[in-house]
C-alpha cells in the first residue's frame, strides 16, 4: 500500500500515513479552503487501509488548532478508524498544548461519541 505524505502549509495540516513503517499521523493546523477536497485522499487512504490493517493501529492527531470544517472532516477519519477497530486494534493519541482547553476538549467530545480509546497527552 503507497505512502501517503502531506506537507503542512499555513493552513493545512501534514499528513503521515505509512503502513509499512507504522506512522498514522497529522497535525499542525487546518483551515483548508476546501476541507472536504483537502482530506479526501485521507479518508479514501483509510478506506483502503481498512481492507488489511495492521494488528495494532496508533493513529496521532497533534493539532494546534483546527476550524468547523475541519472538525466534521476530521469527525469522518475517526469514524473510518472506529471501523478499523472492529477488525484490529486501534488506540487514538490526542494531543493538545498545556494551555488549550479548547483542543483538549474538542478531542474528549470526539472520544465520548465513539467507541474507541482515546489517550491525551500534553504537547
Amino acid at each position: 500500500m503507497k505512502a501517503l505524505y502531506i506537507e503542512a502549509t499555513e493552513d493545512t495540516p501534514y499528513v503521515k500515513l505509512d503502513k509499512e513503517k507504522n506512522i498514522f499521523e497529522i497535525g499542525k493546523r487546518s483551515l483548508p479552503e476546501n476541507a472536504i477536497a483537502f482530506y479526501e485522499p485521507v479518508i479514501n487512504w483509510l478506506k483502503e487501509y481498512k481492507t488489511a490493517p495492521l494488528s495494532e493501529t496508533k493513529f496521532y492527531f497533534k493539532f494546534e488548532y483546527f476550524n468547523t470544517a475541519s472538525a466534521k472532516q476530521i469527525a469522518k477519519i475517526l469514524l473510518e478508524l472506529q471501523e478499523i477497530s472492529k477488525i484490529a486494534k486501534v488506540n487514538v493519541c490526542w494531543y493538545f498544548a498545556k494551555d488549550d482547553t479548547d483542543m483538549y476538549a474538542s478531542g474528549l467530545r470526539f472520544s465520548k461519541l465513539l467507541n474507541i480509546p482515546f489517550e491525551f497527552h500534553e504537547m
